[in-house]
């Protein structure tokens, strides 16, 4: 198969993805890109990304970049920790309520783990 200069490869893509009613825009090089997929996370670092555009539908399109993947653990949520679970684990752990915050963050809420962490601490 002839490969084709980048130059040609833009002109053939607006020739024939113009025939198809698709505006293609070449946005640039991201930083990374990173997709999510249940337990598994795929990131893309320096892709290049193109933007086709269809009626009201748009598609993105991310070409090479150096990639690798590993098991993710799915869309991270920001957890905040109650009143009432900072209080008990400020009192079990004998420990202000800010450092028994921030271990419960650090735990998931995980009460028990929190009190044997701050209690293990010296």
């Amino acid at each position: 198969m002839k490969r084709l200069s980048p130059r040609e490869l833009k002109r053939l893509q607006s020739k024939v993805l113009g025939n198809l009613g698709l505006d293609v825009e070449e946005l640039g090089t991201a930083e990374s890109v990173t997709i999510r997929l249940g337990d598994k996370e795929i990131v893309l670092k320096n892709p290049m990304v193109v933007s086709l555009k269809m009626e009201k539908e748009r598609i993105f399109q991310i070409i090479g970049g150096e990639y690798s993947e590993g098991v993710g653990e799915g869309p991270q949520q920001a957890f905040e920790p109650s009143p009432e679970d900072v209080l008990l684990v400020a009192s079990q752990a004998g420990v202000p309520e800010d450092m028994a915050r921030k271990t419960l963050i650090e735990t998931g809420g995980d009460l028990a783990k929190a009190i044997l962490i701050l209690r293990s601490r010296p």
